[in-house]
């Protein structure tokens, strides 16, 4: 007897999914209901935003391969959007998650089910709200554990531990915020500083939720670390212990043995830690884990407060009361602690975990960063400076939110929503690092400038770090792809010297990259993954203001080539 022909179909449907699909790949569906819950901190309680009632929310678990369907049901007071950081969504910027950008957002009372997919990713990534100042508190890990068949690229450790570094203001986030609109001013600083939610130690009301860790004499750790902050990079120790890193934003570095690390906004590390200290019986069996920010703009408020967390040996003995060791830290301002440290990450470049960085390139990029100012609307006298209201730029074009999300007039052709003429290059060139910018500098431009790509085009972008109203380090983020950091300076880049010196041979492969004050950093990367991208820095306040952009990368002429079909449950604007 012949099949029937919906029989057929269905058949050489299963074949073509068993071809593509490998077999140990598994769908796994999650439910995240955001909603308010009451949250104790530093004496104070408030409601805040969170998933499932918990701060940080919950981990997603899965393999290399796997699929994760997540129903994000909001329940909150407030629009809001889900983004998995890192993950590259191949051909789907439908559920990357950026406000207005690919999506509009999911209003109170309405859901959207969001599909992720790990065709490269392995290690550690996270997920978080991509509106307003949500993600303070709706953010949580993302563990990518090797395919089935597989292992880590190192000794398999006994156990693993996440810890994520964030902000706690006492305030409402979005008040914060809203202050910080009103006023053109810059945004008040966080009051604490934590690690898992919590402060630590050394604030109020904070000592009996310090979150601790209990380790075993001689056994190995890995520490899935993940920098959720708004504000602040952080350099992190461990008392007594040296670090190495073997994972850095979803893909594998070279071991790496260090004292500390130096983690932006946005950055994830996977470390492992050697339990090596408890040698006798009179050893000490507590250690400080430490989180202090590294700013180097003194222009900039920012929160000082060290965040900790104890590391406790498992003894025969009651030593939980006894006071941990400290950790030593580089200082607050030290450039050149958080510079030897970057430098010192490298690709695995192994057999099984090879790079490809473009050697040829298509288009090259020359993108100046610059914190800067626009008029203050009205007659209303802002808080920025000489008067005007704060507000960041890429190439002095300054990105504003449209209407309605880039991806829809991308995908419907609607007109007057976008402007595709993001330039190449600023649109005037001066001593970008030098102490005593003149102020006729510090004026850029609102727009919705986008820069569109032909499929499979190299690019390579040149972030040039100024010192326009004091410089910092700008972690920069891009969406939809990972890139390799093929070089790195300070002052001005200089095309003709800096290029000999590129490392194409093991460069670090990450999805965020923190631009060193008044310096400069290459990236290069392969523009096949069609659809709409965003790219920004990650200071929150910087992407409000309008340090971002977006990539529109078109069609290739293969089905594996083109953007896959617009959900039908897409949030409405």
């Amino acid at each position: 007897m012949g099949l029937s022909s919906d029989s057929a179909f269905l058949l050489k449907f299963i074949c073509i999914v068993t071809l593509f699909s490998p077999i140990w790949a598994k769908t796994h569906h999650r439910t995240f209901i955001i909603q308010e819950t009451p949250c104790t901190r530093l004496c104070n309680t408030k409601n805040i935003l969170t998933v499932n009632g918990q701060y940080p929310g919950p981990t997603i678990y899965a393999r290399n391969g796997d699929t994760v369907v997540v129903k994000v049901i909001n329940l909150g007071n407030k629009n809001i959007t889900l983004h998995w950081h890192g993950v590259n969504e191949p051909r789907n910027p439908w559920h990357d998650g950026p406000e207005y950008i690919t999506q509009c957002p999911i209003k109170p009372g309405a859901n959207f089910t969001q599909r992720i997919q790990f065709t490269e990713e392995e290690g550690t990534l996270w997920w978080h709200a991509h509106t307003d100042f949500d993600r303070a508190t709706v953010h949580g890990a993302i563990v990518i554990h090797p395919r089935k068949g597989s292992t880590f690229p190192f000794p398999k450790p006994d156990k693993e531990v996440t810890l994520i570094l964030g902000e706690w203001w006492n305030a409402d986030v979005n008040d914060v915020l809203w202050k910080a609109q009103m006023t053109g001013g810059d945004v008040d600083p966080s009051d604490a500083n934590t690690i898992n939610g919590q402060p630590g130690d050394f604030l109020p009301c904070s000592q009996n939720d310090t979150f601790k860790v209990q380790v075993q004499q001689g056994k190995t750790y890995l520490l899935r670390m993940i920098n959720a902050a708004l504000s602040n990079e952080y350099f992190f120790a461990i008392a007594s212990h040296r670090l190495t890193v073997v994972g850095k934003d979803g893909s594998y570095t070279k071991p790496y043995s260090t004292d500390y690390i130096m983690i932006t906004p946005g950055q994830t590390m996977t470390l492992l830690l050697k339990a090596d200290q408890l040698k006798n019986s009179s050893s000490p069996s507590r250690y400080y884990m430490a989180a202090r920010p590294y700013n180097g703009n003194s222009l900039v408020p920012f929160d000082q407060t060290v965040a900790t967390a104890i590391l406790e040996y498992r003894t025969n003995m009651n030593t939980f009361s006894t006071m941990p060791l400290f950790a030593s830290l580089p200082g607050i301002d030290d450039t050149n602690a958080a510079t030897a440290f970057t430098n010192g990450l490298r690709s695995l470049a192994s057999w099984d975990h090879p790079v490809d960085v473009p050697k040829t390139i298509d288009e090259h990029m020359y993108i100046a960063i610059a914190v800067n100012v626009v008029p203050c609307p009205g007659n209303f006298n802002c808080t920025g400076p000489s008067g005007n209201k704060l507000a960041s730029s890429l190439n002095n074009a300054s990105f504003e939110n449209p209407p309605i999300d880039v991806l829809d007039a991308y995908h419907y052709s609607i007109p007057n929503v976008y402007t595709p003429d993001f330039p190449n290059k600023p649109p005037f060139f001066f001593n970008f690092t030098e102490d005593n910018i003149p102020s006729e500098f510090f004026l850029t431009q609102k727009s919705t400038k986008v820069k569109v790509l032909e499929y499979n085009t190299t690019v390579e972008i040149v972030f040039q770090g100024t010192n326009i109203l004091g410089g910092e380090n700008h972690p920069m983020h891009l969406h939809g792809h990972s890139f390799f950091v093929v070089g790195t300076g300070f002052g001005v880049f200089d095309k003709e010297k800096d290029p000999l010196s590129y490392n194409l041979v093991d460069p670090p492969y990450e999805n965020t990259i923190g631009v060193p004050k008044n310096g400069w950093v290459a990236i290069r990367f392969k523009a096949a993954n069609p659809g709409v991208w965003f790219m920004h820095c990650h200071f929150e306040r910087h992407t409000i203001w309008g340090m971002d952009m977006v990539f529109i990368t078109k069609n290739g002429n293969t089905t594996d080539g083109k953007m896959l079909p617009r959900p039908h449950d897409m949030p409405h604007c």
